[in-house]
């Protein structure tokens, strides 16, 4: 994968497939300490102790259609590229954890990508499970709730084609806003 977002587009996809009713994203760019933390949580079914030991191992997944999980390997070596590292919790039925970080200047770390068409193929896909981006700039904060969002559209559902052009619209003006 050559964007960060990608990254995260898998790492959420493994989220919905666990369960989750609700996937927290959550970018942090710490300029000042030259990091760049990527955390995705959720509320699943989370692992059992086995299962997270072997998580970054590409030849340990739960699938049944391939006997190879590259998805969170590549992201922990993306992170390991750039001078970062991985963090993975997780207990059953609770939910899982997964935090990457990167030095936000490093020659090797992935750019983050069209985040906004990440967190809108996700709400496209998964209408019925709730999502929240948050990005963090300095001591700026953009969040997108997918429950608010619903909320407010009442009865209209939220991967409505004209719903889902102005969600990408909005992840796009909120993350130009915090670069001001």
């Amino acid at each position: 994968m050559k964007e960060l977002s990608l990254h995260i587009l898998d790492i959420a996809n493994n989220s919905v497939a666990a369960g989750a009713s609700l996937v927290e994203i959550t970018v942090d760019e710490d300029i000042e300490n030259n990091r760049l933390s990527i955390t995705v949580k959720d509320n699943g079914t989370g692992m059992s102790p086995e299962a997270l030991s072997g998580v970054t191992d590409p030849f340990s997944t739960s699938r049944k259609t391939r006997e190879v999980g590259l998805g969170v390997p590549l992201f922990a070596n993306a992170a390991r590229q750039s001078g970062g590292g991985i963090d993975i919790s997780s207990q059953l039925g609770e939910g899982t954890v997964v935090t990457a970080w990167f030095m936000h200047n490093h020659i090797d770390r992935q750019p983050l990508g069209d985040i906004a068409s990440t967190f809108v193929a996700l709400v496209t896909e998964s209408a019925n499970i709730d999502f929240i981006y948050r990005h963090i700039l300095y001591d700026k904060i953009f969040e997108a709730d997918t429950r608010e969002i619903k909320d407010k559209l009442k009865q209209v559902p939220i991967n409505t084609p004209e719903v889902v052009l102005w969600l990408k619209d909005f992840i796009i003006e909120g993350i130009n806003t915090l670069r001001r």
